[in-house]
């Protein structure tokens, strides 16, 4: 098998890859800047941005390395929800996710030389009702900081979600399936 290089320092994608057999793999940031149009799609824009990513990370890459790279963002009625940028801003996009439909895409791009692969995967994630003192609570764990949208499914924030619509992966920030199937396209079987 070709050497895989995912260019992300999320410990969530490092940990997804290794639950799926990818246990040998390289991590290798570029740093970039994360802009594109603004007259995007969602699914557009993941896309967009993975694909830069996976132009600047190309350069600390071989030829024969396979790169992953993804982004991944929450959308709530057409507004992008980033990482919240203090307590506030956690609490400002909670509140406003409450009793609500968001999506979550992901944008994931392999590149390996000179070929490219670019797909995105969208999953709707309902949130139930939660009182504000919930929210507080929540914020206070730390752990809606670093994560798009102010909650990760993964920990506490599964207390928030009533249920999904989609791949649950995605939402951690990586689509298997998706990538399982793209990987096969560039000749790596993650069942045989």
């Amino acid at each position: 098998m070709a050497g895989i290089v995912l260019a992300s320092a999320s410990p969530r994608r490092q940990e997804l890859l290794r639950r799926i057999g990818i246990a040998d793999f390289d991590i290798r940031v570029p740093e970039i800047e994360e802009t594109c149009p603004p007259d995007l799609t969602p699914q557009k824009t993941v896309e967009h941005i993975s694909r830069v990513k996976a132009n600047a990370a190309a350069e600390l890459c071989t030829p024969d390395e396979i790169l992953i790279t993804a982004d991944t963002m929450v959308f709530l009625g057409g507004q992008r929800l980033g990482k919240p940028a203090d307590a506030a801003d956690a609490l400002r996009m909670l509140t406003a996710l409450q009793g609500r439909r968001h999506t979550v895409c992901t944008g994931v791009t392999l590149r390996q030389g000179g070929r490219s692969l670019t797909e995105s995967e969208s999953t709707d994630v309902f949130f139930r009702a939660a009182s504000p003192a919930e929210l507080l609570a929540y914020i206070k764990t730390g752990e809606p900081m670093d994560k798009a949208g102010a909650y990760g499914i993964q920990g506490r924030g599964a207390l928030l979600v009533e249920r999904i619509s989609g791949d649950f992966f995605n939402v951690m920030g990586l689509p298997l399936l998706r990538l399982s199937r793209m990987l096969a396209q560039f000749g790596v079987s993650l069942l045989e």
